[in-house]
């Protein structure tokens, strides 16, 4: 039998929703700051996360891989590439598609903006013992993959 969350009377939430979103504003926060203080923002982190995951990308799937729209996308990647942290290379095949990768400065500053995710991260939990951390990153995963799956 598949365990049921945890429902208080009446139908009424059990606050785990809230909590989540709580979570969400202040680590955001928290990104802000510590992604701020290298002078990048949260999307161009993970913009650059994503860039350094896949290699090269087009304009159209790195905005589907960071969670912005193609239009935001645009811009971010103008500003990202006259700071000179990624570069735009033409297709091999088909001129009108371009490419983009990382370039050696875009690479160096991610690293600095892995540290201090990494460093937010260790603090945030840091009153779990490593199997929690490990049954935690199962379970949102789970939650990730149900609400994903549910249509409306």
């Amino acid at each position: 039998m598949k365990p049921v969350a945890p429902v208080a009377a009446n139908d009424k939430p059990s606050g785990i929703a809230y909590l989540i979103g709580r979570l969400d504003h202040v680590l955001s926060r928290r990104l802000r700051d510590s992604l701020g203080a290298l002078g990048l923002s949260a999307a161009q982190y993970t913009a650059l996360s994503v860039l350094d995951t896949q290699q090269q990308l087009s304009n159209a799937q790195l905005a589907e891989r960071s969670m912005i729209s193609p239009q935001s996308a645009n811009e971010m990647v103008k500003v990202m590439e006259a700071r000179g942290w990624v570069v735009r290379q033409a297709d091999a095949y088909h001129g009108r598609i371009i490419h983009l990768r990382l370039s050696a400065e875009g690479s160096a500053l991610l690293r600095q903006g892995d540290a201090a995710v990494a460093a937010l991260e260790r603090a945030m939990l840091d009153e779990l013992n490593p199997e929690q951390c490990t049954a935690l990153h199962a379970q949102l995963r789970v939650l990730l993959r149900s609400l994903s799956a549910m249509v409306l």
